[in-house]
This record gives C-alpha cells, structure tokens and sequence, in this order.
C-alpha cells in the first residue's frame, strides 16, 4: 500500500467503525450504579452498564420470596385464603413493615400485598416461615431456587433484604428472576400494579406502593423498590404498551444504587422511553406458526413442523426492520423420532450481515418412527443420498 493509501486508509476506517456504531442506539447516561434494560418480549438485552457487578438487592430480595410463595401457591401446599400467624420475629422485623403483630392470624393473600404494596418486612418474614417452616430453611430454599434459574452470582441470606453480610446480587441475575417470575405466574402479576392496599386496623398513612411510576405511567404494571443506605435506592420496573404491529410488548427495567425516591423513577422511566423510541418490537412468526417443514427420515409422516409456542419477536433499530433476514439452521438429514416440543434447530436472524438473534426452534408436533419397512427403506433411500 502506498502512502497516499495508507493516508486515505485510517480516516476511511474509522468513518466504517463510526457508521456501524451508529447503527446501534446509544442509550441515554443514567444516574445509577449499575442498570438493565430488556426486551421482554424478544427477549434481548437492549442496554446495560455494569450488569455483572456485585450489589445489595436491598427489597428486590422480595422478588424471590415471592417467587418461591407462588409456586407454593401453585403447588397447593398454602393457598390465598389460608391465615397464617405472625411470629415474634416477624412482628420485630425493622424497616419497611405492614404493621403486622402476634396477635393476628393474616390471609395469605393479606400477606403477598403486605410484602408486595407496603415492603412488608413483617409479612415477608410471615410468608417465609408459612411457607419454609423457618426463616432459615426458607432462605436455602431460596438459594437452591437461584441456582435452578441460573442466577450464577446471587447468594441470600435472608428473604426481605435488609444489610447482611454476603447477602447481593447481580442486575443481570435480577433480570433473570424478573423476567421468570412473569413468565411462570402470570396469574399473580396484578398484584404488583396494586397502587394502595392496607390491611385492617393498620395505619392509614402507610398504604401507598413506593413504584412512583404506577401513578405516572399507565403502561407500568410492576415491579419491585428496593432501598437501604448500602443499597441505594433501587426499581425494578415493567411496562406493556401496545404498537399497530405488536400488541403487548414488555420492557423490563432495573436501576441499582440511585440518590432518591424520585432519582429511582425517573431514571427508570427515562430508560422504558428510550427502549420503546429507539428499539421497535418486530414479530416474525405467530405463535405455534411453522417457521419450517423440513423433510423427515425414517419416520410416520414425511415432515416435521418447526416452530415455537410462542410468537418469534426481536427488537431492532428503529427504521430497520427492512433489513430482517432470517435463516433455518438444522442437522440434515432430520431422522425421527421427535418430540413434542424437542429442539430441533435454531432460527438466525439477521439485519443485513449482522446477527440480531437466534431462536430455538422445537418440533411443534410429534413425529412417530415408521415401521420396519419404512425405515429399512428410507435407510436404502439415504445410503443412495
């Protein structure tokens, strides 16, 4: 390369490097210590900053107590109508609280309000003996059901959150809990738009959900505020909003480690504004729609439906959805049998050269073997391929 080439060669590249990051959405600077944002729905990390660093969950600790009382909840070993005593311990508990004491037998589902609108920690600790026999044996439920949901980095120590020791988190393993706990109780996420609640013979004054977004944002339905004097003040919030062509499109936000009340919420409503303006919810495939029907081997019908069970949405660059390209990538050849639901391949989405994501696909129907023949003769059919 001559010099003159060289010359025009380092401005050119670097214009290249300016381009293709232009290309990407640069999020705006929040006040935080760390922060996430997801695309629920696609199910894609849209922005983040320092998301593997170590924190204090402060409340958002509850997120796990509540997880754990749902699938009680589901598993009938309590139920909402059930009351449950409150404990010295409980009634002790410092901090946030439902004003909870010994002297009361509390509904179950009192209680998931209590710890959910007011921060309980009170009812937090109620629930967690109701449901783990003791506050110890809770919180390794706790820790085993972290590990089960991949939350590498978390480790619990107690179930409502306060400073303790060992006791933090991660925002990436928070997005993990927030986005399971939607996923696999949808019958129990009204609780979290609840904007007043108290429970009989308590205070007035303390009946108001500290998620300040519920009362400015229509489209927020959850999820959890978190604050000690380690922590910082802590939201995790979630908004629906409906588009022409996406209905129902989810965002998840989480801001760790803010300044105030008022920091918490406005950092997290500027960081939902910016996800659904700079970012456009694309859906590709309907749910349970064949994506593909490649040809099967040695199986009771010739082909195989792949696909999801639920709708294939990515979320893209605002103003390129034009660029979508998708691509099937599976073994070949297909030999069945298959399950129902078994991975089969892999859906590559693509904006121009670049990835956007990739989609397991499974076998929306079950493929049986043939029967002897069938095989013998699809094996002669493949040994002449």
């Amino acid at each position: 390369m001559n010099r003159f080439a060289k010359a025009l060669a380092a401005p050119l590249l670097a214009l290249l490097c300016l381009a293709a990051a232009a290309q990407v959405p640069q999020p705006p600077e929040i006040a935080a210590r760390s922060y996430l944002l997801v695309d629920v729905t696609a199910n894609q990390v849209l922005a983040g900053r320092d998301v593997d660093s170590p924190v204090e969950p402060a409340s958002l600790t509850k997120l796990m107590t509540q997880y754990l009382v749902f699938d009680a909840l589901r598993a009938k070993k309590i139920s909402l109508q059930q009351a449950l005593p409150v404990s010295v311990r409980a009634w002790k508990m410092p901090g946030s609280r439902m004003f909870i004491d010994p002297k009361m037998q509390v509904p179950v589902d009192d209680l998931i309000k209590g710890m959910i609108v007011q921060s309980g920690n009170d009812a937090t600790v109620a629930l967690a003996e109701g449901v783990g026999g003791t506050v110890e044996h809770f919180v390794q439920l706790m820790n085993d059901q972290a590990k089960a949901l991949g939350m590498k980095n978390t480790a619990y120590k107690n179930p409502e959150g306060l400073t303790t020791p060992g006791h933090t988190t991660t925002a990436r393993d928070l997005s993990i809990l927030a986005t399971r706990l939607m996923q696999d109780f949808p019958e129990h996420l009204h609780y979290y738009a609840i904007k007043k609640y108290r429970y009989q013979g308590t205070p007035t004054a303390n009946d108001t959900n500290r998620n300040m977004l519920l009362f400015r944002d229509p489209t927020v339905d959850g999820l959890k505020t978190g604050h000690t004097e380690a922590a910082g003040y802590c939201l995790i919030a979630t908004a629906k909003r409906d588009f022409p062509n996406l209905q129902g499109r989810r965002l998840l936000s989480i801001v760790l480690g803010t300044t105030s009340e008022n920091a918490r919420a406005n950092e997290s409503q500027k960081l939902l504004n910016w996800g659904y303006t700079a970012y456009e919810g694309i859906k590709l495939f309907d749910a349970n729609q064949p994506v593909a029907t490649p040809e099967v081997w040695k199986g009771a019908v010739r082909t195989v439906k792949l696909g999801r069970p639920q709708a294939v949405v990515v979320a893209v660059p605002a103003g390129t959805a034009a660029q979508l390209k998708t691509a099937v990538a599976r073994p070949d050849p297909l030999v069945a049998p298959f399950n129902k639901g078994q991975q089969v391949g892999t859906l590559r989405v693509l904006a121009g050269d670049k990835p956007v994501a990739e989609v397991p696909l499974v076998a929306l129907e079950a493929v049986e073997q043939a029967g002897v023949l069938g095989r013998a003769w699809d094996a002669i059919r493949l040994w002449i391929k």
